[in-house]
């Protein structure tokens, strides 16, 4: 499931109303805790929060909520909703890095208040895109002064987000030998693909984290097309192998696409760090 609504395109998209928003993520708009709460807890309105960056040209294009089993939790459970600066007059092309903003946030305990700055590498202009890294920003725990918290992180992000613009530029300009490329891959799929004991039991070898889903990711070997790349295979998932079964039968299997939003922000945030070492190393040698 995509946090992007079907009216986030980049040629004539526009943001999400109000209502629109409720129907996808109710939670947004919780003023109050849960009633599992202390009265320590602190609860932080998203919507408030919303409105606030709307003054400073972010408005949201995507948004969704995480599955509750507890009925009583579904109007102040986990959400996530993508910003997008929606009047600076740019047109955008097929290839173009875009920075937005992803905030995550609850009011049943699940979540602090988390504000990030995300890259998007444009896939088509109908908002198809490719999530290049989240970085993390700002957290605020639901206790103690929030609402001076949440103001001064707001900004500190929204005067950040344009730095990680620089990237792209930087490590696409880095060719990567293939011992190095093969290296990331392996850093990634044990990112992906360990368990709690760093033990990999899929059949998915590193490898098949390097191969482009399109023609014009092929035969590139960048540092920045690396990463795409390999993030695209490690979130969207249905990469092909063979494994056993327990009768030593050959079965096909095939990965599933990250949807969950804490593994998608964790995975996302790591691979960035991971790019970032890869281009110091390269800087330095």
């Amino acid at each position: 499931m995509t946090v992007y609504a079907q009216t986030a395109r980049f040629d004539t998209g526009r943001a999400l109303t109000e209502d629109e928003l409720f129907r996808l993520a109710p939670s947004i708009f919780a003023t109050t805790a849960h009633e599992s709460r202390s009265e320590r807890f602190k609860p932080i309105p998203t919507i408030e929060v919303l409105r606030g960056l709307a003054k400073e040209g972010f408005l949201p294009v995507g948004a969704k909520q995480s599955r509750s089993r507890d009925v009583s939790k579904r109007d102040f459970t986990k959400h996530l909703i993508r910003l997008r600066r929606m009047d600076d007059g740019r047109r955008y092309q097929v290839g173009d890095t875009v920075c937005e903003i992803l905030l995550k946030n609850a009011n049943d305990g699940t979540s602090a208040y988390d504000l990030m700055a995300g890259l998007f590498r444009i896939r088509c202009l109908n908002s198809l895109v490719a999530q290049t890294s989240t970085i993390d920003s700002v957290k605020v725990r639901h206790s103690g002064d929030v609402t001076s918290k949440v103001i001064e992180g707001t900004y500190r992000v929204l005067g950040e987000a344009e730095k990680t613009l620089e990237a792209p530029i930087e490590w696409s300009q880095l060719q990567l030998s293939p011992p190095e490329r093969q290296a990331f891959a392996e850093a990634a799929h044990v990112l992906r693909f360990a368990d709690a004991e760093g033990e990999i039991r899929t059949p998915i070898q590193p490898e098949k984290l390097l191969l482009p889903r399109r023609y014009d990711d092929a035969n590139k070997s960048d540092l920045w097309m690396t990463f795409n790349v390999v993030q695209e295979n490690v979130i969207r998932g249905g990469l092909r192998g063979i494994a056993r079964d327990a009768n030593n039968r050959p079965r096909r299997v095939s990965t599933r696409a990250v949807n969950g939003i804490d593994q998608d922000v964790k995975l996302n945030k790591a691979l960035w760090v991971l790019a970032e070492r890869m281009a110091e190393l390269r800087k330095a040698a």
